[in-house]
């Protein structure tokens, strides 16, 4: 099946930000994909000098206007969309980054806070956002069960263990990742990683532009990266095989050989 991945820098402005999110809906499914993933903070940039009750004054629920127009939109192109918005919390000043599914007839099928907050190199993600508390249940698409995860999940591989136990096939992390020394090195290598030890393939849409490096990829289950978006805005397409993934989980059986019956005796 294909999946369309999406490659942009986000304006401040949320209205700005849609047009474009919309149009890149009706484009890839004019390319007959079955599925577009976004890039984390895709609402909207979020510049340091906007304050915690600036941020959470915009932020909205998952019945708001920003998730509704991208549901019609995935109706009326008949399309999976994967993405994330900035969702209201009842703590005060504090948001959610929120990563949503929703199926070709609009309906958001699954939902998944970001539970590792990116509080490293320099920023504190908890100075203006609340952490989920759960990872979500892989959820059936039409490339496969998808694990969701966000950006800075990536550096967990706890988190993506937990989801291909758990069933996932593909594991989609929308993400703005920061650029800095070795960042795109630390980011190509840790997606090929999470693929590789999982046997699945990784999906992750990335920011460019503002602060953030771009280079979205999909890795294939054995580590092969199958699509590198470089620093380009736009869109691009790649086909997503789940023979693949039960061919490679037959000969590399990772899952399978795990010594969970010891993993829990090691006392630090």
């Amino acid at each position: 099946m294909k999946a369309a991945v999406v490659q942009f820098r986000a304006s401040t402005k949320k209205e700005i930000n849609l047009k474009k999110i919309i149009s890149f809906i009706h484009e890839a499914a004019k390319k007959k994909a079955s599925l577009i993933a976004f890039p984390e903070f895709m609402m909207f940039y979020t510049n340091s000098s906007q304050t915690p009750k600036e941020l959470a004054s915009l932020a909205e629920t998952i019945n708001g206007d920003f998730i509704k127009s991208i549901s019609k939109a995935a109706k009326e192109n008949q399309i999976q969309v994967v993405g994330s918005f900035y969702e209201k919390s009842s703590k005060k000043d504090r948001v959610y980054d929120t990563s949503f599914v929703i199926n070709k007839s609009g309906k958001v099928i699954s939902t998944y806070r970001k539970i590792h907050l990116y509080d490293a190199l320099g920023f504190r993600e908890s100075d203006k956002m609340t952490s989920g508390s759960k990872i979500v249940k892989p959820v059936k698409t039409s490339i496969g069960k998808i694990g969701m995860m966000i950006c800075y999940d990536l550096r967990f591989p706890e988190m993506s263990r937990s989801l291909a136990v758990a069933g996932s096939e593909v594991l989609v992390a929308p993400s703005a990742w920061v650029k800095g020394e070795n960042k795109e090195e630390h980011w190509l290598t840790i997606n090929k990683t999470r693929a590789i030890e999982n046997g699945c393939y990784v999906i992750a849409p990335d920011q460019v532009g503002n602060i953030y490096c771009g280079r979205s990829v999909v890795v294939d289950p054995y580590g092969k990266i199958l699509l590198d978006m470089k620093k380009k805005q736009g869109i691009d397409y790649v086909n997503i095989d789940l023979k693949k993934v039960k061919q490679v989980r037959k000969v590399l059986p990772l899952l399978k050989n795990r010594r969970t019956d010891v993993y829990s005796n090691l006392k630090a």
